[in-house]
């Protein structure tokens, strides 16, 4: 399934994934952390800047990327949202994720 991401979903999804999994899942995590990832030309048309922990970026741009998740992908995402959502911990951030990826209560 693909799915056309913000800058903060990205970057959403990015903090989202697992650190710690199997060999396979892990592959898929690298493959997907890697899709998720900014290029060059989109590190120098937002602007980004850190600022400690902080991160921002010129928020005139607006720029989406397509990005693909398989099976397993999606099934990690949509693990983690449902359960930040258990355990009370969604942010506001996390509400249009919830919506693509069809996660509910």
């Amino acid at each position: 399934m693909e799915f056309e991401l913000t800058v903060v979903e990205r970057l959403g999804l990015l903090a989202l994934l697992p650190r710690e999994a199997n060999l396979t899942t892990l592959r898929i995590i690298r493959e997907l952390q890697t899709d998720l990832s900014f290029s060059e030309e989109e590190h120098k048309v937002l602007k980004f800047q850190e600022d400690g922990d902080q991160l921002t970026w010129d928020p005139k741009v607006e720029c989406l990327k397509t990005v693909a998740f398989g099976a397993k992908a999606m099934q990690l995402v949509q693990e983690k949202l449902a359960k930040l959502s258990k355990d009370g911990k969604l942010r506001i951030q996390h509400l249009s994720l919830c919506d693509k990826f069809s996660v509910e209560d």
